[in-house]
């Protein structure tokens, strides 16, 4: 049993429519400090503080440290203001460095079935090999391939993966092309997209997905390929390790201007101190272009919420809608139980983001046709936890991150993963946790056809009193 104050939750360890998603503001300039300071106006909420913090998820999902895409974005948006970009070009790339990797859980089904490998093992240490070096790059994918499984079935992988054709070329694809499609999804401009899609493209001629060349290749994603990289070896192995990558990949990888500009800084101690610190998460706030700042609306966060719904049901063939559907449900139930607006509204939140944890959950886990092993069964109920952890970074999404995290505890205290009993567990939470059983047992799923609900209607009574609440059961029936 736990203290129910949010200090003693456990953590994880170290738009289309234009009344959602408003224009960018033409205020008075404002210094850095200043726009920390200064709240959204009136209903609004900055968009840069929301995205910033979902970021967290996405570093989940590609298995790099938390804080990875803040990084990668200050980099980047120095970049920026070193080429002398002008502000509309600035916002765009700002918002490509936020959501770069929007669509990585698109694949990651897939590539963990194809390595016989935890996907979030995979997506990291691959992007630490030179792809241009044939040699490092199989024996790279060697080590990847059936991980903890025996010699014969690493083997068997290896062929898999050796065997199927341009695998590298579509699995890009699919993350790159989700990725731009959920920038336009939420309202930005194509240049947004057209970054996030060209994310993997190298100044040669030999990146992913289309082979792009040169000044072919859209600036800001050049400038987005060359910062995501060298986060990931400054985080790893430091300013000079950093460097020295990027330097030998000149001309290859990356833009040699680009390059260029980078080595300039190496003596700018301050700076690359301060992007490895927390500091960060204030530096990329501060760096929205200030006349292009965006803010959303109670409409523009239910929109962000759907579409990080999809990024969840994305990482798994088996759950796809599950958390829109487990929405609409726990919001007729509470409209059905004549809760106020307000709560029906965050109740539909909470309940799209409730498994926004599971991003950072193997699909080796997720997707595995048996039993768990009692390994496999304690970090997945490590989810709600994560799901906590992201959704209280979000200022708007305060109100409910508590409510999202129960979804799995039960009114004995026999739920995961704090064992809570009924008098912790408010009535938004009751209905998430019904919701959420019902949706899985009557939705369809590729390894079974979901339950009849008279049939899902009789397991849920069979619940209630001990488990589930009566009275929200009873309003499910009736719907």
């Amino acid at each position: 049993m736990i203290s129910r104050t949010s200090e003693e939750l456990p953590a994880i360890p170290t738009p289309s429519s234009s009344a959602s998603v408003v224009p960018p503001r033409r205020d008075a300039p404002q210094s850095p400090r200043e726009r920390l300071r200064t709240p959204a106006p009136g209903p609004y909420v900055g968009l840069a503080e929301v995205l910033s913090a979902l970021s967290h998820a996405l570093d989940l999902t590609e298995g790099q440290p938390l804080g990875h895409t803040v990084r990668s974005c200050v980099i980047g948006m120095r970049l920026a203001e070193s080429l002398g970009l002008g502000a509309g070009e600035r916002s765009a790339l700002y918002y490509a460095l936020l959501l770069k990797d929007a669509g990585c859980s698109s694949n990651a089904a897939r590539m963990a079935a194809l390595f016989g490998s935890d996907d979030q093992h995979v997506k990291p240490s691959m992007k630490f090999v030179d792809w241009h070096r044939r040699i490092r790059l199989a024996v790279q994918t060697v080590r990847n391939c059936g991980v903890h499984a025996g010699l014969i079935a690493r083997v068997r992988h290896f062929v898999a993966v050796a065997r199927t054709e341009a695998m590298t070329r579509d699995l890009i694809k699919v993350r790159c092309d989700r990725g731009a499609d959920i920038a336009r999804e939420l309202g930005f401009p194509e240049a947004t997209a057209a970054a996030i899609r060209s994310l993997d493209e190298h100044w040669c001629g030999r990146g992913y997905a289309e082979g792009l060349k040169k000044d072919a290749i859209p600036l800001l994603a050049r400038i987005a390929g060359i910062s995501q990289t060298i986060e990931i070896f400054l985080a790893r192995d430091g300013v000079d390790a950093a460097l020295d990558v990027i330097r030998r990949r000149r001309g290859r990888w990356f833009d040699p201007k680009l390059v260029d500009i980078v080595i300039g800084w190496k003596k700018d101690t301050w700076w690359w101190n301060s992007v490895r610190s927390d500091v960060a998460y204030e530096m990329v706030l501060a760096a929205e272009p200030q006349d292009e700042a965006r803010v959303v609306d109670d409409e523009g966060l239910d929109r962000i919420a759907r579409t990080f719904a999809g990024i969840i049901d994305a990482k798994s063939p088996y759950t796809y809608r599950h958390s829109t559907g487990v929405a609409e449900i726990a919001r007729a139930i509470a409209r059905r139980m004549k809760l106020d607006a307000e709560t029906v509204q965050q109740l539909y939140r909470a309940a799209l983001l409730h498994d926004i944890g599971k991003l950072g959950v193997s699909n080796r886990i997720l997707d595995k046709p048996g039993a768990l092993t009692a390994a496999e069964r304690v970090e997945m109920q490590r989810h709600p936890i994560h799901t906590m952890a992201i959704l209280e970074r979000v200022g708007a999404f305060r109100k409910f991150a508590r409510v999202a995290a129960f979804h799995h505890e039960k009114l004995d205290g026999s739920g995961y993963p704090w064992g809570l009993h009924a008098a912790e567990l408010d009535q938004s939470a009751r209905i998430l946790a019904v919701a959420d059983i019902y949706e899985a047992l009557t939705a369809e799923r590729p390894y079974r056809v979901g339950m009849p609900e008279e049939d899902a209607i009789m397991f849920l009574r069979s619940q209630r009193g001990g488990k589930l609440d009566p009275v929200v059961i009873e309003a499910m029936e009736s719907l």
